[in-house]
């Protein structure tokens, strides 16, 4: 069953003793993962950068969607920006939840996918109502057309608190992030007209209450005051290892 919507990937409930797998750690692995596996060793198609491996992490090549560990063998998995390239969702999913008992995934949301969108990504995906709804692109004959990746990914998040603060105070602008327990309910290539309007057409205006559920006043300046410490706080621990490591 779903859990919660974590604000992010570090946002993860792991207990100290827990084992955690990661499955595509890319770049950009978990420090939390004890062990990552990866499918593609020789190709950063699916990734912008090499294969990153921590120092205390364990290193397998293999592919998501035929894991080979032992049922139940993991107490997490974490799985990041993976999901939308794969072959078969039932089968990688399917995966997750055969060998770990709980885990975090997180994707493109829809208006992610829109906003930065990647010819490495098959899916295009849209959580409603508690259910993740995965779409072929091609069926929808997605349109790749002005790619702000480079705005988005790269130039805003380092460059820019306000962005920083939206990051944090609206998520579900960029990513779906959902925590499991044992699965979570999942549609492959809907075909209920009332999830599929989300997948296609024009914008319309009701919707963003939808995608980003008004807060109150007072609420607002909670999570901005909470996202700015945040900013702060990982402000002062990136110049503290940056000192530790000249």
């Amino acid at each position: 069953m779903k859990i919660r919507n974590p604000k992010d990937r570090m946002d993860v409930d792991i207990k100290r003793s827990d084992r955690v797998l990661e499955v595509g750690g890319g770049h950009d692995p978990h420090p939390r993962s004890n062990l990552v596996v990866d499918k593609y060793t020789d190709s950063n198609f699916h990734r912008v950068a090499d294969l990153k491996v921590l120092k205390h992490q364990e290193f397998l090549s293999a592919d998501g969607e035929n894991l080979p560990f032992k049922d139940q063998e993991f107490d997490y998995v974490i799985c990041c920006h993976v999901l939308e390239h794969v072959e078969n969702p039932h089968r990688f999913l399917a995966e997750q939840f055969r060998v770990a008992r709980r885990g975090y995934i997180e994707t493109p949301s829809l208006l992610g996918e829109y906003l930065t969108p990647k010819d490495s990504h098959k899916w295009i995906l849209h959580e409603h109502k508690g259910v993740l709804y995965l779409v072929d692109k091609k069926k929808i004959n997605f349109h790749y057309g002005y790619d702000l990746c480079e705005i988005f990914h790269d130039y805003l998040p380092k460059h820019s608190i306000g962005f920083k603060i939206v990051e944090r105070t609206y998520p579900n602008l960029m990513t779906v992030r959902i925590e499991w327990e044992k699965d979570f309910p999942f549609v492959v290539d809907p075909t209920d007209p009332e999830i599929l309007q989300y997948f296609s057409g024009k914008w319309k205006g009701d919707w963003a209450q939808d995608f980003f559920p008004p807060k109150t006043y007072w609420q607002e300046m909670k999570d901005a005051s909470a996202a700015m410490w945040d900013i702060t706080r990982s402000a002062f621990r990136s110049k503290v290892l940056k000192k530790s490591k000249a």
